[in-house]
């Protein structure tokens, strides 16, 4: 950049920087304004309610006068918040574009956000999400164009410059010809581990633009490799989607089912980030407990299931990851509904009904179950018999009837119901298939093992009934391998909204691969499109080429960056494992996070305790875990899927012939060396432990 286009750039720096601080002093004199006002409104209400007029008209009048003040002082408090962090970092690209036909461009600086110095005035920095702004990351220079609320607009890219500025100075700033992945890309990624992910605004892909301004396709899957972004990708899609469509969507419309506390917490800066308020995050495993409670006291997670298989495979057993597949499966999907199909008979124990002057044949029982109710969930239809019995007594009596009454009535209708209890309806289903019946044990002592929570939670709502959750608009599923055909049947009946449903079916936590793809459309139907990203960002060109080894697939497209070559070591036991980390770990300047990676829970927590009698600083990870932390971080292979860190330290047990083969002990691998953006060290060590015992 020459010394004048240097000093242009400056100035336009410091116009922008000082009419942001400008419109910050506005914001913080209308915010202290604002609650003055407040605190006179509460103060008048309170010494004059008394003699407000006796229909509450004044009292109304003045409760809505201070709701819309404290809203308008919250807008002023985001935007301020906003403008705040732009001062740091204005903008971050800039398009000169000529329109077609036109002989000067325009200029188009881009940010996290939209500022123009007043109402009405053209904008100094467009928000990235602008219709314009995709000429930053679909274009280089040469014929370009944007899709506008009014049609396509077509014209040519005269320049395309990139920047970095950081506390409001301007730390670089180039013209670019070519796309943002050469040596901006190269630096952003290279660049050491955070607590938290990186949002992508400064780097986003032409192909990962795509995607993010999709607002055609109900249901988006993505299937992205490893370090492909797919995550962040996701997450400003949904930003994207809230900043174009606010009279439809808004954040408490928007929910993401993640795997787990850890990475809900490492993620959940990003829509803040982008200037939109955080969106619900939950796990669909705790949402299927929730919905179980009244039925059994506890259940097994994921974890509990995944060590399972993990000691099954060291066993050399595979009935119970056999069992777990079965079901979960679309067979499973089939032996339930033909389950059900049977089950109306075994169920009901018909009986005439009398009551007062009325009844109730056992003829015209069956006639309203079979037929007029046959619509509804079998285990609701006598209750609906019900109501339809007492509308009857009420209109032709004229009266209504008691709450002791209506008591007396429920035992008469439900208690030709065989049972209501939904554990003993799913032991009869077990039952009929061969599989061993869950404890018969009294509610207090129930404790749901994970393979059959899911198969539980289908009978439930096949039976009950399920309320639609439309208050969710939009539903992102992340990590889309490790849900089960039956999850997804139980989500589709759940959420009837846009879903973008994001993984990489060469992370899956099972022993075989699933490629969920082959299924999904059977669920969700016509309505679906799938895309794929085939290129890796996150890891070093060796490390990425070193986890393709691992899963015997070809090397994907990768950016190139180059970094230390992948070190393995044989070692005899933890303790020597241990002793070759810290001579290689370094969390200093360059580096800043780092990971020690096992295979099991007991794994993880043996080696945290060996670590804490080293008296090296490190966090500990498990499935109650909800925050990330900077520095050393020790956990299972499983709860690292999502994070990365700066160094990886694979701690694994020596592989025999046939846990080479096995599935679970293949991925685990893959996915520790996955993590790493910048070094990784494989470990594996000699000594027998009974590591796996749950």
């Amino acid at each position: 950049m020459d010394k004048r286009m240097n000093e242009n750039e400056i100035a336009f720096l410091d116009h922008v920087t000082e009419k942001l601080k400008e419109k910050i002093d506005e914001l913080n004199q209308g915010i202290s304004d604002g609650e003055k006002e407040i605190a006179d409104m509460h103060e008048y209400y309170w010494e004059n309610y008394t003699e407000m007029d006796e229909y509450g008209y004044e009292n109304f009048d003045n409760q809505q006068a201070l709701f819309q003040q404290v809203t308008a002082n919250q807008e002023k408090q985001k935007l301020r918040h906003r403008l705040e962090r732009m001062v740091d970092s204005p903008y971050f690209g800039r398009v000169d574009f000529a329109y077609e036909g036109e002989t000067q461009p325009e200029t188009f600086y881009i940010g996290i956000g939209n500022f123009a110095e007043r109402p009405g005035a053209l904008p100094l920095i467009y928000d990235w999400r602008a219709p314009v702004s995709s000429l930053f990351y679909d274009y280089d220079k040469g014929v370009a164009s944007y899709e506008a609320p009014g049609g396509v607009v077509e014209g040519e890219i005269w320049q395309k410059w990139q920047y970095k500025i950081r506390g409001g100075n301007l730390v670089y700033a180039f013209e670019s010809d070519v796309k943002i992945d050469d040596e901006i890309l190269k630096q952003e990624l290279g660049s050491h581990g955070d607590v938290q992910l990186k949002n992508i605004v400064r780097t986003i892909q032409k192909e990962q633009n795509a995607i993010i301004r999709n607002r055609s396709d109900k249901i988006l899957v993505i299937q992205g490799v490893a370090g492909s972004g797919k995550t962040s990708v996701a997450l400003h899609r949904i930003a994207y989607l809230l900043y174009h469509d606010r009279k439809n969507l808004k954040s408490s419309n928007v929910l993401v089912l993640s795997p787990n506390g850890v990475f809900s917490d490492y993620i959940s800066h990003i829509l803040p980030e982008l200037g939109e308020e955080n969106i619900k995050e939950m796990s669909f495993d705790l949402f299927a407990y929730r919905e179980l409670h009244d039925v059994v006291n506890d259940c097994e997670d994921r974890y509990h299931q995944l060590e399972r298989n993990i000691h099954t495979a060291m066993a050399k057993s595979s009935e119970q990851t056999g069992r777990w597949k079965e079901k979960q499966s679309q067979w499973m999907v089939g032996q339930m509904e033909g389950f059900l199909a049977e089950l109306e008979d075994r169920m009901m124990n018909f009986k005439k009904v009398e009551w007062r002057n009325m009844e109730k044949s056992e003829q015209e029982m069956i006639r309203l179950f079979y037929f007029q109710f046959s619509h509804l969930p079998l285990m609701n239809r006598m209750e609906a018999i019900m109501e339809h019995f007492i509308d009857e007594y009420e209109t032709l009596y004229g009266c209504e009837i008691s709450e002791e009454d209506q008591e007396v009535l429920e035992n008469k209708f439900l208690g030709m119901y065989e049972t209501r209890d939904l554990y003993e309806i799913y032991n009869w289903f077990l039952e009929s298939l061969g599989y061993e019946k869950l404890l018969d044990v009294p509610y207090e002592k129930r404790v749901l093992a994970y393979e059959d929570v899911f198969p539980m939670l289908y009978l439930k709502y096949r039976l009950f009934g399920k309320k639609q959750q439309k208050r969710i608009r939009h539903l992102v599923i992340d990590e889309m391998q490790d849900y089960s055909y039956l999850q997804y049947v139980i989500l589709n009946m759940l959420f009837p909204c846009n879903m973008t449903i994001l993984g990489d079916w060469a992370q899956t936590m099972d022993d075989e691969v699933q490629d969920v793809k082959q299924f999904l459309p059977k669920i969700f139907g016509k309505g679906i499109r799938m895309i794929e990203m085939k290129k890796s960002y996150r890891n070093t060109w060796e490390i990425a080429n070193y986890a393709a080894s691992l899963v015997h697939t070809d090397t994907k497209e990768l950016l190139e960056r180059h970094g230390k070559s992948v070190e393995e070591h044989v070692v005899f036991n933890k303790e020597e494992a241990l002793s070759s980390i810290g001579e290689r770990l370094h969390l200093d300047g360059a580096m800043e996070t780092a990971a020690i990676l096992t295979m099991t829970e007991a794994d993880a927590w043996s080696i945290y305790q060996k670590v804490k009698g080293l008296g090296w600083e490190a966090s500990y990870l498990d499935r109650d875990s909800s925050s990330f932390k900077k520095g050393l971080v020790i956990t299972t292979f499983y709860l690292a899927k999502g994070l990365e860190f700066d160094q990886v330290f694979a701690v694994m047990p020596m592989a025999s012939a046939s846990m080479e083969n096995d599935g679970i002990y293949r991925q685990a691998n893959y996915i520790c060396a996955t993590r790493a953006l910048h070094e990784l060290y494989m470990y594996q060590y000699e000594e027998k432990e009974d590591s796996y015992a749950l």
